[in-house]
Formats: structure tokens, sequence, C-alpha cells
């Protein structure tokens, strides 16, 4: 890869940053909401570092630039002063943050991760009298399994998220979470009942009661609902929390 490629490479990965970061809400599809700062700090960076080479190679010529122009060779013949020719498949990604954003993570993932592990809770606060309740797939699941109160029992509630059709027939709503990015996603899932199972990625609103299966307030009981509504919405701006959706700016 020549010099003047390595410069545009610099200077569009700054770029599909800067444009990520700054105008969209793309780059919540990567990373937390909290990295945003951290992205368009290296966005700026790599733009300056890569104006900074540009400007320097305008400048004059060194001495030996002439004896060194058709790169460095070993004694066997070899040319090391370029990168392989692979290297040119780093623009692929620079590329894409300016025109082509990949897709989110989804349904595709969530059918091949486990449902993420619930923390141990020692005690619950009263729930509101709110019907349906707004509840988080994992404040739902925690209730289910700890609450030896059986404040869920009976309780209508409305949980959101994305159907993730599951093998063998029926279907989970999944939220995938991120810890820091992509990289670190963890699924939580409550199985649903009752209702045929909608395409695969659909972001749904969905009422129902606590399924029951094994003892209310155990490990044994599922995390599951017997669906009386659903809905379907936009995606949420927070879709990689386990967060009450916020609505898509």
């Amino acid at each position: 890869m020549k010099r003047t490629a390595q410069v545009l490479l610099l200077v569009l990965t700054g770029l599909g940053l800067l444009h990520t970061a700054l105008f969209t809400d793309l780059y919540l599809r990567y990373v937390k909401e909290g990295l945003r700062p951290l992205l368009i700090i290296s966005g700026v960076l790599l733009l300056l570092l890569g104006l900074a080479h540009a400007m320097l190679d305008r400048g004059p010529a060194k001495p030996d630039d002439h004896d060194h122009s058709h790169g460095h060779e070993d004694d066997h013949g070899h040319d090391h002063s370029t990168a392989p020719r692979i290297a040119w498949l780093l623009f692929l990604p620079a590329l894409s943050l300016l025109f082509y954003a990949p897709p989110a993570l989804g349904a595709y993932t969530a059918s091949h991760a486990g449902s993420e592990a619930v923390k141990k809770q020692k005690g619950f606060a009263a729930l509101p009298a709110t019907s349906p309740l707004p509840m988080t797939l994992t404040d739902f699941t925690t209730r289910v399994q700890q609450d030896k109160e059986l404040a869920i029992k009976g309780r209508s509630v409305e949980m959101t998220g994305f159907a993730t059709p599951v093998k063998g027939g029926g279907w989970d709503l999944t939220r995938i979470i991120f810890t820091c990015c992509a990289a670190d996603a963890q699924t939580v899932k409550v199985h649903m009942y009752g209702t045929p199972a909608p395409a695969a990625n659909t972001w749904l609103a969905v009422t129902g009661t606590w399924h029951t299966q094994g003892a209310l307030g155990t490990r044994t009981a599922e995390a599951a609902l017997d669906v009386h509504a659903t809905r379907n919405i936009a995606q949420p701006v927070n879709a990689f929390t386990d967060d009450l959706p916020l609505t898509p700016s």
C-alpha cells in the first residue's frame, strides 16, 4: 500500500467515525452511548494525522528520497517498503462507516446465545399499581425467579424487545445488552406463549401475564409470558440496553 493510500485510509476512517458519531445514531449499534466522546476524539485524531501526513509529503524532498522511491530490497530482491496487497481490504470498513453501516446484532446472534444469568437480588420494592406494568426483561425474570412475595403473580406486564424464533417452534422476546460494545454483548430472553412467532427481528411491545411453569419465586420458574396483546414498534434508540424503550429521534 503506497503512502498516498495510507493517508487516504486515515482520512476516510476519521471522517467515517465523525459522520457516525456526530450526525447519526448508528454508533449505538456497536458501542454504548457513553463512548460517543471517545469516537469523536478518535475521528478527529485520525483525520488530523492523515492531513498532517499529507502536508509533510508535500514538503521539499530529502536528498536520499530518490534512492528509496522504488522500495527497499533485501539480498534476495524482495521489496519490504510496502504493505501486503491484502491491506487494501482495510478500506472496506472505512468506506462502510460513510456509505453502508454494518447491520446491528439481532435474532441470528441471539438464537446462538444463551440468556444472561440473572444476578442475585436481596430485596424488592413494591410494584406500582399501573396496569399493564412496564418492565424490562431482566426485571421480569428476576421477579419471577427470586421474589418470595410473588408480587408478579396475576399482574399484567408490558415488555419490549425483538422477536427471536426458537428452533423447534415458538419465539422469545429478546434484548441484547452491551456492557461496552458489540464484542461483549449479552442476551436476555423471555419465552412467549399463546401467539404465533413474528418475523425475526421484529420489534414489539408485548402485554401479558406470567406463564405458569415451575414454582414462582424460585429458580424453577420459567421466564415466560402468556401473551394477551402485541403491537409493532420502531426500534428504540437504546436498543442495546435492557431499559424501558426510548423513542427514536
